[in-house]
């Protein structure tokens, strides 16, 4: 997100409730714009999103304006209205609670994608960029960590970090690691 150049946090309900603080924090940081994108949508839930974020230190929360209003190509859900200025125009979204469908047509129009999800199988962390195996909560605290270390180093030395990550690595990994707690307990009955 630190070399994004237009870097937008996609945030629903859940992920507002959970860890809004945590959502301005990464913004600021990385000067990403927040969007409110949700699946089930009326001005009354986006209002109450709204309310979260503004109480916990937003200023400027794109979704909400009808003229800037557009789709996203190929996704049939409510989520595929979307903000011009936010995810339309977005290189990179963190989307923290996602569903698989989004994720497949955000990437299929070029967008890259980080995302938290316990499950390192699912069709969301198959498909995303970046996959954080973790809880939200847990998850946004640790990605907002993350962010304020790396943001001193340099565009090449963040770059040299990009290269060298594998999501399908990092995934390999936290499968191998819930096979050995899973065989471990198994055998602890």
């Amino acid at each position: 997100m630190l070399l994004a150049k237009n870097p937008v946090i996609s945030v629903n309900g859940n992920i507002a409730a959970l860890s809004a603080k945590e959502i301005v924090t990464l913004a600021r940081i990385v000067d990403a714009k927040i969007e409110v994108n949700i699946f089930y949508s009326s001005d009354m839930r986006k209002r109450n999103i709204l309310k979260v974020l503004r109480k916990n230190g937003a200023k400027s929360v794109l979704g909400f304006d009808r003229k800037n209003q557009t789709k996203i190509p190929k996704l049939d859900s409510a989520r595929r209205i979307v903000d011009k200025n936010g995810i339309f125009s977005a290189d990179v979204i963190l989307v923290p609670i996602e569903d698989g469908d989004r994720t497949i047509a955000l990437k299929k129009f070029g967008k890259k994608i980080i995302t938290f999800d316990l499950n390192p199988l699912s069709r969301t962390a198959q498909t995303a960029h970046i996959t954080i195996v973790d809880n939200a909560i847990r998850g946004m605290g640790e990605l907002v960590l993350a962010c304020m270390r790396l943001s001193g180093k340099n565009d090449a030395a963040l770059c040299k970090i990009v290269r060298n990550y594998s999501n399908k690595r990092n995934l390999s990994a936290n499968i191998l690691e819930i096979k050995q707690n899973l065989t471990r307990r198994a055998a602890h009955g």
